[in-house]
Order: structure tokens, then sequence, then C-alpha cells
């Protein structure tokens, strides 16, 4: 039960990532209650406020829907395999925004990359990131429009190369903010950000550029 009005229900997708874990962290340091949405449930320590939720098939609807319920928003920080093709994020938020809109769950955000779509451009940065991660950047450009295409309360977040640092601080943002070769951000600032975002709402229904 929430304990006042500004507390949200978050369900985060891809919660045992490294992002998605620093999304639980920091939304349960805010008082929100959380639930963790991951491949085989139980990975996370239980904590007040929180529960996770086992979603290793990513077609499974009903379990999304159980799992959803009562949520006010939903962050994805899905990333998808290391190496070789792949589409989980697609694949994800094909079953996502069905279940949201049936539920009434109005607001999505989800973790995309620069460099996808209008943004592979012929920078050195958008070359670099094709050559090392194309399949996956492959997997965000038909994300993408799965979600603009809908009639959620959406924000993409388009984020360069993720890294480890020690959180700094809120990261700048912008929908024209430059991303150059060696920019980074930090996980744990990205996902700081994405519950800033479902508090605030900031971009919504906006592609927005972040870096540290």
């Amino acid at each position: 039960m929430r304990q006042n009005e500004s507390q949200l229900r978050i369900a985060v997708l891809g919660a045992s990532g490294g992002t998605g874990r620093h999304a639980v962290t920091s939304g349960l340091a805010r008082g929100h209650e959380v639930v963790a949405l991951t491949r085989g449930g139980d990975v996370l320590p239980p904590a007040p406020g929180f529960s996770e939720v086992g979603w290793a098939d990513v077609s499974d609807r009903d379990g999304l829907a159980a799992a959803l319920a009562g949520a006010d928003v939903v962050i994805s920080t899905l990333g998808g395999a290391p190496k070789g093709p792949t589409s989980v994020c697609t694949d994800a938020i094909r079953s996502v925004v069905p279940v949201m809109g049936a539920l009434g769950v109005p607001r999505l955000i989800a973790v995309s990359a620069h460099g996808v779509l209008e943004s592979h451009d012929r920078s050195l940065y958008a070359r670099a990131v094709w050559a090392g991660v194309g399949e996956k950047l492959k997997d965000k450009e038909t994300m993408e429009p799965l979600i603009t295409a809908s009639s959620l309360d959406w924000t993409i977040v388009r984020a360069p190369a993720l890294s480890n640092a020690t959180a700094s601080g809120p990261p700048r943002a912008g929908e024209r903010l430059p991303i150059r070769l060696w920019h980074s951000i930090g996980r744990a600032d990205l996902a700081a950000f994405l519950v800033t975002e479902a508090e605030r709402g900031d971009f919504v229904r906006r592609i927005v550029r972040v870096r540290a």
C-alpha cells in the first residue's frame, strides 16, 4: 500500500542488469514501490517496498500483466545479448505496449542508444558504436518505433557508452545534446535519471540524449 500520493509503483524490466539494479536501488531510496522483472526471479536482495517477478519469456503477456498490475510507470533497462544477433528489446516492447494499454498503465521510459535511427550519422561516435555493438543497435532501431507509435506517455533515453563509474550527480540531458566519441555515462547516474524522469516527466513523448 502506498504511503503518500507522491509515491510511485515502478516496474523495472531488466532489473538484474547493471542499469536495472541501480534503477531498483534508486527507486527504493526515494521511497517508491519497485517491482523488478528478471529472467529467473529471486536475483535481488529483499527490501521494504520491493518485489521481484520472474519473466524469462518476453512473449509471456499473462505473466507480464500480473507483474504490471497497479504500476504507475514501467522503466525498461533491457540491453540484449552482448554478442551476436539479438531481438530481446524489440520482442519485450512488443509485449509491453499492448499489456500496458490493456491495464491502463500510462508511462513508459525505455533506455535506447545514441547512434540509432536518425542519430546514425557519419560521426566518429556513430561509426565506432556500430562497429562495436551493431547487433544491439539494430534491436534498438526496431524497438523504438513500437514505442513512438503507441498512445503511451513514453520517453526514450538514448545513452552513449555505459560505465560503472561512481555516481557523480545528474547527467546532462537534451534532445540535441552533442554526443562525441569520448562521451559516456555511468550506470548509476543513468538509472537515477530514469527515476527522476518517472517522477517529473520532463521529456514525455520525447527522445532525450544523456551523458556525463
